[in-house]
């Protein structure tokens, strides 16, 4: 108990501390939570637990806002009791997505960056509790967080009421990685005081009203540990794509073998993309991204990596095992973020990041659909992907040239949701090679596409309707009676193969 109590440095919040299922009983059907977490790190989980078990006995819902996606089953047993009314920004749990799809509960997709502007501006609904998990309170009465700061910041200024849950499995050594900046309302803020990466320009923890706090509850639960998958061949061949990329930006002057601040997309394939400059000559990176997945800390611990700013740190279980325990070693090459300053667009702009995100499809114009499939079905959220896609220097967006078997082409001549116009992105990479589509037009950019990216299945057929939407002229010849056939077929015959392709 003495242990517990030595993380709350603030004497004046030593008699806070209350059970879960008390802290729990406080919220009251219709409240909006601002639960911290992002992408399945520094989530709370003992209160969000006892709202599930309270949800056996009695009907209420409630909005739960968070930096992105939560773990511990969270989302999944949140949607499974149903107890969501609306969620935002992000989540990425097959339950919940399925709850979302058949309009059982509301969300809201939305720029990452832009949660805290909306709660500025008192757009959205105001947070009743924020619910946020810490390492530790100083004797200053500043939360520290744990691994992930994402919108904690700016619950804990804007709640009416704030509950602590201190997690006594995260690692002290925590305390000194974050760097906690407010930017001030719009209009009346200075230029973010950040030029350089490794840059600190605010507190180490979230400063508290302490009259808000109402409860401290103790926990001793680790994260969960990210769900990405190993790099493949196909992954490895992108990889290789993207060096090739590279080399050539190097070769024309462009950039040097320290590239620029590099910035990669939560995910199994930007992973492994990113995990492919290990063997390369690239040395003296910098990394300036929303998540820091495992790939980061293999190029750290190769010497590729010299410094890393993130909002999260989410890894896999093997990971987890290696880094955390060994957290004094990465101490000088980490720093941790509100995400409204990881992903600023003043930030991005400023910095000249390389930006490597995933896209379900882009179309033969370089279209981007990061989020609904086939138009409708929401995957996950666009993420950060936006806030960086308009603001980098280049943004890449990497995705296999098929799924489902072959049944599905990544590119198609019109995708079915428009995430990242052709004006926000640069250069699209799938294992049959990369487009770079900086300063062409429409019509300078579909061979490229087509031959370079898609899949010798799908490329005659790409051809097909390119060819014939020239014959109605435009800046971007359509087919609009057709534009979408390659989605309804899928939906229809189980594939875009066109029928007399496939036996049928």
């Amino acid at each position: 108990m003495q242990d517990q109590y030595n993380r709350i440095k603030d004497e004046r919040l030593q008699d806070k501390v209350v059970t879960a299922q008390e802290a729990a009983s406080w919220i009251q059907d219709g409240m909006t939570l601002g639960l911290s977490g992002f992408t399945r790190a520094g989530d709370v989980k003992a209160v969000p637990l006892e709202l599930v078990k309270r949800a056996e006995k009695e009907s209420f819902k409630v909005n739960i806002f968070t930096g992105a996606s939560l773990g511990s089953d969270i989302d999944k047993l949140f949607a499974e009791a149903g107890i969501v009314h609306k969620r935002l920004p992000f989540q990425a749990e097959p339950t919940m997505r399925k709850k979302i799809n058949a309009g059982e509960h509301l969300f809201v997709d939305h720029h990452l960056s832009h949660t805290a502007e909306l709660l500025r501006a008192n757009v959205i609904e105001p947070v009743d509790y924020a619910i946020l998990e810490a390492v530790s309170i100083s004797e200053d009465g500043m939360v520290i967080p744990t691994t992930s700061i994402g919108n904690s910041l700016t619950f804990a200024t804007h709640a009416k009421n704030i509950i602590i849950e201190i997690n006594m499995a995260q690692s002290p050594l925590l305390e000194g990685l974050h760097d906690l900046y407010d930017p001030g309302k719009q209009g009346e803020r200075n230029p973010i005081p950040l030029t350089k990466v490794d840059d600190r320009i605010g507190n180490i923890g979230i400063p508290l009203d302490i009259t808000k706090v109402k409860g401290i509850v103790f926990t001793n639960q680790a994260d969960s540990p990210s769900t990405i998958v190993k790099p493949d061949e196909e992954t490895e061949i992108m990889a290789q794509h993207l060096m090739s990329f590279l080399r050539n930006e190097i070769k024309e002057g462009r950039l040097t073998e320290k590239l620029a601040p590099l910035q990669s997309g939560i995910g199994s394939v930007a992973n492994a993309v990113l995990h492919g400059m290990i063997h390369s000559e690239f040395k003296n990176l910098q990394v300036y991204s929303e998540v820091l997945q495992d790939a980061v800390f293999d190029l750290i611990d190769a010497g590729k990596v010299d410094f890393a700013s993130c909002c999260s740190i989410t890894l896999s279980e093997e990971k987890m095992n290696h880094v955390f325990p060994n957290l004094e070693k990465y101490r000088d090459k980490l720093v941790l973020r509100p995400q409204e300053i990881s992903n600023h667009p003043e930030i991005i702009r400023r910095l000249g990041l390389i930006s490597i995100n995933t896209a379900l499809e882009f179309d033969i114009y370089g279209n981007v659909n990061s989020t609904h499939v086939t138009g409708t079905k929401m995957m996950n959220g666009i993420g950060g992907s936006g806030d960086f896609a308009r603001n980098a220097r280049l943004a890449i967006f990497v995705t296999k040239s098929t799924a489902k078997d072959g049944n599905i082409s990544s590119i198609v001549p019109f995708v079915s949701h428009v995430d990242h116009t052709e004006h926000d992105v640069d250069v699209v990479v799938t294992e049959q090679g990369y487009a770079d589509l900086r300063g062409l037009a429409p019509r300078e950019r579909v061979p490229l596409i087509i031959e370079n990216c898609a899949h010798p299945t799908y490329r005659n057929q790409l051809w097909d309707y390119y060819n014939e939407a020239l014959t109605r002229g435009g800046q971007t010849p359509h087919l609009l009676e057709k534009a979408f056939l390659w989605h309804t077929n899928f939906m229809k015959n189980g594939t875009m193969l066109e029928k007399e392709k496939v036996n049928v």
